[in-house]
């Protein structure tokens, strides 16, 4: 796993691989220091000797000032390697998500993904930084530190041998018992995340139905839950600064006393013990960093790991190796169709569907709640792949196709029209990104939203709110229908996508679709029979299952499901 995430590092591996060579050499530096402090005391303090307090005052200067030198350079590059590894992480993993089918999404969850990118990234950033930088001076000072005190005083490097090892346990219990807290930490962001963004998304109803109470005391609940968590492991991890803390005291009690000793009976100088003193704080604050470390990675872990999770999901929907990359036309075929969702064959969404459709036609889908309307068209331009049977367009297995090309072809109008930040030129060019000025008009009056598009001050150029937020649900459909549009499908697929505009638009919609594209075969899922009635076949779905086939009349005399919701509208429209 952490091979695998480093070599996201890519052209920032020379970044990470010159700090811990600064750090090496900082840390170089900052080990003579005390040495030659011991030198200007002895030599130059007690020995009344000006030319070598000057001598060695130099040595120290110099001394300090590549010390410095060393440091900024290794916490520049530390930076740029951890800032540009975090953008490659964060690169890598959204263009992964865009592979994913619904499948993989669905797997994860939004909100999940969310927080993948955004809060375990920035974990494993820091990690990343700490391992270049403090993971190596730290234990390198701790060494070099401590073999410096051996030369000095064998007798009191005696003292932190028995300190370390006590150090290191307590440090190796907190760590054990800390992990599997901030594993349930990481996972309460994603529950948080998921709150935020559902009440978010759906505000005006949580306020038409004055429900922010509920809400507030939803999000106070998993917030609370994390605060939980956190105060647990936080307090856990408290243990450390004052076992340090100790630790540093006992060590310079210990020091002073038997080094106090040492220079009276003439085995250490004056200079020696200070050198000493020193070394000694160097030790106890790399065993602080060493345990700050391994806090950070015991935090990042858990990140890692959610990270990697995504790294490694493999996309249920996969190209061949020798895609066809060529729609002939809009023909449908399903033969012997049964999904799953779950692809367990005892939950079918689907079952035994085979269905004909030629190329040009007008089909239109009806259905009670559940009979797996949509289920069945997202199977066209495999969002999902069938759990049994086949799927075919233009007599080609979609299986077969380049995703890129077969989704090319087929332009869909889901159930819940999604608009983007941006003009409203910018966002029907996503159906066609070198579309004219005069094009997006003509498509606009197709699909009837020209009308309201013109009586905005910017016209085409009205900027559209995040979600679509400032036009009203038959107008955010309409545009989404002339989107659609622009794509010039093969194959166009409008799943109860006029079901907020008044009868009149509709059918002028559905007039425009019969002269206008009367070679892209068209499938129209409605809960009104009045838009579909008029179509070449209309197909009856119960239960996900094909019920029915056939025209209008032809439905009104033979099926009771299509009686029963034709003669329902008939009435409710008279009264």
């Amino acid at each position: 796993m952490i091979k695998k995430l480093f070599s996201r590092a890519r052209e920032y591996k020379r970044y990470a691989f010159l700090t811990p060579l600064f750090v090496l050499l900082e840390v170089g530096t900052d080990v003579l220091l005390p040495l030659l402090m011991a030198r200007l005391i002895d030599y130059g303090i007690d020995g009344s000797d000006l030319g070598a307090v000057w001598k060695y005052g130099l040595f120290l200067l110099g001394t300090a000032a590549l010390a410095l030198l060393f440091g900024v350079l290794s916490g520049r590059t530390a930076a740029v390697a951890s800032a540009g590894f975090a953008k490659n992480l964060r690169h890598d993993i959204f263009y992964k998500v865009q592979d994913f089918s619904f499948t993989n999404i669905d797997h994860f969850s939004t909100a999940s993904i969310v927080t993948r990118l955004t809060t375990d990234v920035t974990n494993v950033q820091n990690s990343f930084q700490m391992m270049t930088r403090i993971a190596v001076r730290a234990p390198f000072t701790l060494i070099v530190s401590f073999l410096m005190v051996l030369s000095l005083s064998p007798q009191l490097a005696l003292i932190f041998l028995c300190i370390i090892p006590f150090l290191a346990l307590l440090i190796t219990v907190l760590v054990r018992r800390a992990f599997p807290l901030f594993e349930k930490v990481f996972k309460t962001y994603d529950k948080l995340n998921n709150v935020v963004q559902e009440n978010l998304r759906g505000i005006r109803v949580v306020k038409s139905y004055v429900r922010e109470d509920h809400e507030t005391e939803k999000f106070a609940t998993v917030s609370g839950e994390m605060y939980a968590l956190n105060c647990a492991a936080e307090k856990i991890m408290a243990f450390a600064m004052p076992a340090m803390q100790l630790a540093v005291y006992a060590a310079m009690i210990l020091i002073s006393w038997f080094g106090a000793r040492l220079v009276v009976g003439g085995n250490l100088s004056t200079g020696q013990l200070t050198s000493v003193f020193t070394y000694s704080m160097q030790i106890l604050m790399s065993l602080m960093m060493v345990a700050m470390v391994l806090v950070m990675l015991t935090m990042s872990k858990a990140s890692a790991e959610r990270i990697a999770e995504v790294l490694d999901e493999v996309p249920d929907l996969t190209a061949p190796a020798n895609p066809v990359r060529e729609v002939k036309d809009g023909s449908i075929t399903f033969h012997h169709v049964d999904f799953s969702y779950s692809k367990d064959p005892n939950k079918l969404a689907l079952s035994g569907v085979d269905l004909d459709i030629h190329s040009g036609e007008t089909v239109g889908i009806l259905g009670g709640t559940g009979s797996a309307k949509s289920s069945l068209v997202q199977l066209i331009p495999r969002l999902y792949d069938v759990t049994a049977g086949s799927v075919k367009v233009g007599g080609v297995d979609v299986r077969e196709y380049d995703l890129e090309v077969l989704r090319d072809t087929v332009a869909m109008v889901l159930q819940k029209n999604v608009l983007f930040s941006g003009t409203i030129k910018e966002n029907l060019r996503w159906g066609d990104p070198n579309a004219s000025d005069e094009e997006l008009v003509r498509v606009c009056k197709l699909a009837c939203a020209d009308e309201f598009i013109s009586t905005f001050p910017d016209g085409y150029d009205t900027h559209i709110e995040q979600g679509g937020s400032n036009v009203s649900g038959g107008q955010k459909q309409r545009l989404c229908i002339a989107r659609a549009l622009l794509k010039k499908p093969k194959i166009l697929i409008l799943d109860d996508s006029t079901s907020a505009v008044d009868t009149k638009t509709d059918a002028a919609i559905r007039k425009a679709f019969r002269e206008e594209i009367p070679n892209t075969t068209k499938l129209i899922i409605a809960q009104r029979i009045s838009s579909i009635q008029d179509a070449d076949k209309i197909i009856v779905l119960d239960n996900g299952r094909i019920a029915a086939t056939g025209t209008h009349e032809e439905l009104l005399a033979t099926n009771q499901i299509y009686q029963q919701v034709y003669y329902s509208q008939q009435k409710g429209g008279l009264e």
